[in-house]
């Protein structure tokens, strides 16, 4: 975004001459050169064919800034009011999609200025009055962010209570799953513990943006160019009235800062990982190697030349972006690396990462949302592998454990049984008590019994376990959070 850096004058007219006059308009800077700019300098220079996206919020803070001016007495209440009705004119052609943009005029601030004036005459130009681009741009990112992240957590919000409604639904009769670490078979888990895990993680994302949402809601309107200004303006008033918490405390700090973006970038970047992980697991679950899940046909793509084909296309794109969302933060936090203060045109450069990073987790969210209720889960694979691979030889680790056994003598020993079924073609469950007490005596007639699922899945019993009853309880916690 441009930077006006001129607070206290008011720009030109819209065109040269002067409203209705030439053909060119006049630039917010044009007086201080007498040589037009080169036409690819210009090009490069332009923002508004991305900057428009804040072109409703620019009228919102222009809005609130004229009704201050009018209410100090720095314009008079007749061009206060007539301000206002040139601004709701602009804000309805936006709306209506009849909106000119003009290249020329740099960026989304200056075609809505222009149009303004053109609408209401010389009166336009003392809409900036006290104010520059530099603090108008800082205040229309913040006020764009505020609405977009107000909408990304209820999209959040609502993939939270998806991912509770399919842990309620797998929870009774349960379906079982096996859990890994090092992508290895490692202990069996409920399908609704596995939903769970996610909304825990999703409900901190939600966290992690409403607290950057939370510290973005403050009001640089009113640093002007990054000094302030002589202007009796009152910054608190146009604080008030467009929902800010407080005016920021340091001009300098709110036309020249961007870590409110940061922030919101990075919350963006870790929840698009968030999203990227439960993909990579529906990726993997519904393979043929799997072979867990079923994918719905409406969330898969075949192959051009392979007929057998289905794939989880749609899964895969979420986990690829997590790339590009990173790749956002990345862009702006080396941009503000070595930045000085205050305002230097490389801001301009922070729209497009924040708007495509927004738009990238949003759609993501509530793709994700509508393709989780389609999966059609498969209780026998997943239970077949979940009991297969040795995966309950912590229970008879424990039961040794729980008789008065050390448990590194447990942990060695119960090895020696998975090493004896490796050798002789078995799993845990074909073995017979004898063979159990041939390896240590402590084992009773109830040991066997360790080696079934069901047995397994309730001594998860403490609390954050896959135990039936701590999923419940977890469960009953989770409806009450996203019901609020």
């Amino acid at each position: 975004m441009s930077s006006g850096d001129n607070a206290r004058t008011p720009p030109p007219s819209a065109r040269e001459g002067g409203v209705g006059g030439g053909s060119t308009p006049q630039r917010t800077w044009g007086g201080r050169f007498s040589e037009a700019p080169n036409e690819l300098a210009q090009q490069f220079n332009a923002s508004w064919s991305f900057d428009q996206r804040l072109a409703l919020v620019d009228i919102e803070g222009s809005l609130a800034h004229a009704a201050m001016l009018g209410k100090q007495g720095i314009i008079s209440a007749e061009e206060a009011e007539t301000l206002r009705r040139g601004l709701l004119e602009v804000h309805q052609e936006i709306l209506d999609g009849q909106f000119e943009w003009r290249e020329a005029l740099e960026d989304v601030h200056m075609n809505v200025e222009t149009r303004l004036s053109e609408i209401v005459g010389p009166v336009g130009g003392k809409l900036h009055t006290a104010r520059s681009r530099n603090d108008q741009v800082a205040t229309d990112l913040r006020l764009w962010l505020r609405g977009e992240l107000s909408a990304i957590l209820t999209e959040l919000k609502a993939l939270r209570k998806v991912l509770v409604h399919q842990a309620q639904k797998y929870l009774e009769p349960p379906l079982i799953l096996p859990g890994y670490t090092h992508t290895q078979r490692a202990m069996p888990v409920l399908l609704s513990h596995w939903f769970l895990a996610y909304y825990e993680m999703t409900t901190r994302d939600a966290g992690r943006l409403q607290d950057a949402l939370n510290r973005l809601n403050e009001s640089p309107l009113g640093a002007a160019a990054l000094a302030g200004t002589g202007f009796p303006i009152d910054r608190y008033l146009t604080a008030q009235t467009l929902g800010f918490t407080r005016p920021m405390r340091n001009s300098m700090d709110a036309v020249g800062s961007r870590d409110f973006a940061l922030e919101t970038l990075a919350a963006l970047a870790i929840g698009q990982i968030t999203l990227s992980r439960i993909a990579e697991e529906i990726v993997l679950y519904s393979s043929f190697e799997f072979g867990f899940i079923s994918l719905p046909d409406a969330f898969s793509t075949g192959s051009s030349i392979m007929p057998q084909k289905k794939n989880a296309d749609h899964a895969e794109l979420i986990r690829g972006k997590a790339g590009r969302t990173l790749g956002s933060f990345v862009a702006l936090a080396t941009l503000m690396k070595g930045l000085p203060l205050t305002y230097n045109k490389d801001l301009q450069e922070d729209k497009e990462p924040i708007f495509d990073a927004c738009d990238t987790y949003r759609a993501s969210v509530k793709l994700l949302a509508a393709m989780l209720p389609g999966l059609e889960w498969k209780p026998q694979p997943m239970a077949k592998a979940a009991e297969s691979g040795f995966s309950l030889a912590t229970d008879l680790a424990d039961y040794l454990a729980e008789k008065g056994v050390p448990f590194r003598e447990a942990h060695h020993l119960v090895g020696r049984i998975v090493r004896y079924c490796g050798e002789h073609g078995k799993e845990l469950r074909d073995l017979s008590l004898g063979e159990l007490q041939s390896f240590h005596p402590a084992y009773e007639a109830d040991a066997p019994l360790l080696t079934r699922l069901e047995t397994a899945i309730h001594r998860r019993h403490s609390y954050g376990g896959t135990a039936p009853e701590a999923v419940k309880e977890a469960l009953e916690a989770a409806k009450l959070e996203v019901n609020q």
